[in-house]
């Protein structure tokens, strides 16, 4: 193996690598090159958490879609047939883009691009900032091989977002809402050449012609983004917030739903069994504010699906079944609390805490987070192999693992002792050691 592809498994979640491993798979399988591509490896070299896992292959990559797709569980989220690009979501949750590699030309700022098929190396020189155009062998004969034309580890290492060309922000305008999301979530500089680019697409307003498709694209995006909060308070303050829906300005940016949303998703304790689906959250906080009129005008502007539009309408009343159960006094050990919540969606969770007026629902989920997750997390495979006296390897473990885990939470089993540190051997003989003078050490 690698030291990068060491380096990416550390990096991942096992759920993540596991996608790593089947797309490599199907690839291999089609006799296609696959690379793990942008912010997979922006994220991996710039020591970021991982949140996005996309390939992009030499060729069609119809085939290992459909192979993928054929398989329990994996479905596919969207389409795009110019680019030849599919967005899938795969049973663990994860959300991964598998596209073709492609030169694309414009003939006019923001005009519909001529796409054609490329190699990797013209693929990533194409792309819209260097620290997004690395890639990852993941092929037999090459896995592991680092490809990066641009020198984005440079910049990752500058802290610095550079566009790969000097029409990067003229041929697709919507690059530069993705340029200032980089900004806010990596806390990089933008390079002199690129601002200057910048100034110049807003001088000749070519903002404008971003489409309602694209800003809806980019509004899903926002959501996933580590602090939501602060990228829409940088796109007010450059103007470009009203692209979206002119009525989001003052008080109804709902600034404080943002910080409080953002304290609570930082309650989840990282690599914790939690997962949240942040789009219909996200679009409720940012809503929350807004006349039913002015919402109305946002999904019919935005041309928002129906599917996304119900993750947020009604999150309400899927969170009342999960708040009448934690409100019931039948919860009255925290492995129950812990059991009932493990299982409820993440972000019914959430909305709950953000939402919810009773005392009792608020303190349990704040103990889930806080406490019990953490406490989890805390338990090794061989802390348990001690207590059962089973291998992890044996069929019984999984659920002496859960006994284990409910009776710690209950305080019937005992958190082991830490073992004492042996102390230091005394020296052979009982007379100290004569050290060398200085004189002598330096002879």
């Amino acid at each position: 193996m690698s030291d990068y592809m060491f380096m990416l498994e550390s990096h991942m979640r096992p759920q993540q690598f596991a996608v790593v491993q089947q797309v490599q798979a199907a690839a291999e399988a089609a006799g296609l090159n696959v690379f793990l591509s942008g912010g997979a490896m922006r994220d991996m070299l710039g020591g970021f958490p991982l949140q996005d896992v996309d390939f992009t292959v030499e060729g069609n990559p119809a085939k290992i879609v459909k192979a993928l797709t054929a398989k329990d569980g994996v479905t596919v989220l969207s389409e795009n047939p110019l680019r030849k690009s599919w967005e899938l979501k795969f049973p663990s949750g994860v959300v991964s883009e598998i596209g073709m590699a492609q030169e694309a030309h414009y003939a006019k700022p923001a005009s519909k691009p001529v796409v054609k098929p490329a190699t990797i190396h013209e693929d990533l020189r194409g792309r819209d900032f260097t620290i997004n155009a690395i890639a990852l062998s993941l092929n037999r004969t090459s896995r592991g091989l680092l490809i990066d034309p641009t020198n984005g580890q440079g910049d990752l290492e500058a802290r610095e977002i550079r566009t790969t060309g000097n029409y990067t922000l003229y041929d697709d305008p919507v690059r530069i809402l993705r340029m200032l999301r980089f900004k806010a979530r990596l806390g990089f500089e933008i390079s002199a050449r690129t601002q200057s680019q910048y100034e110049n697409v807003r001088e000749a307003k070519l903002e404008e012609k971003i489409t309602p498709e694209q800003l809806y694209r980019e509004l899903r995006a926002m959501a996933d983004e580590p602090n939501p909060g602060l990228l829409i308070e940088t796109l007010e303050r450059e103007g470009l917030l009203t692209l979206f829906s002119p009525t989001i300005n003052g008080a109804k940016l709902n600034l404080a739903g943002h910080e409080k949303l953002l304290r609570l998703r930082q309650m989840v304790p990282f690599g914790a069994e939690f997962h949240s689906e942040n789009l219909g959250l996200f679009l409720f906080v940012l809503t929350e504010n807004l006349t039913p009129k002015e919402k109305s005008g946002l999904v019919k502007f935005l041309g928002i699906p129906k599917a996304d539009l119900n993750a947020m309408t009604k999150l309400d009343a899927a969170s009342k079944k999960l708040e009448s159960t934690l409100k019931s006094a039948k919860l009255n050990k925290a492995s129950l609390v812990y059991q009932t919540l493990l299982t409820a969606p993440g972000e019914q969770v959430l909305y709950l805490a953000y939402k919810s007026g009773q005392r009792l629902v608020q303190d349990r989920i704040k103990k889930h987070l806080t406490q019990y997750l953490p406490g989890v997390l805390e338990i090794t495979e061989q802390e348990v192999s001690n207590w059962c006296g089973l291998s992890p390897d044996d069929a019984k473990f999984a659920q002496k693992h859960k006994d284990y885990i409910l009776g710690r939470l209950d305080g019937r089993i005992r958190k082991p002792a830490p073992e004492p540190i042996p102390e230091p051997e005394p020296p052979p003989s009982g007379r100290m050691l004569r050290q060398p003078s200085a004189a002598r050490a330096t002879r």
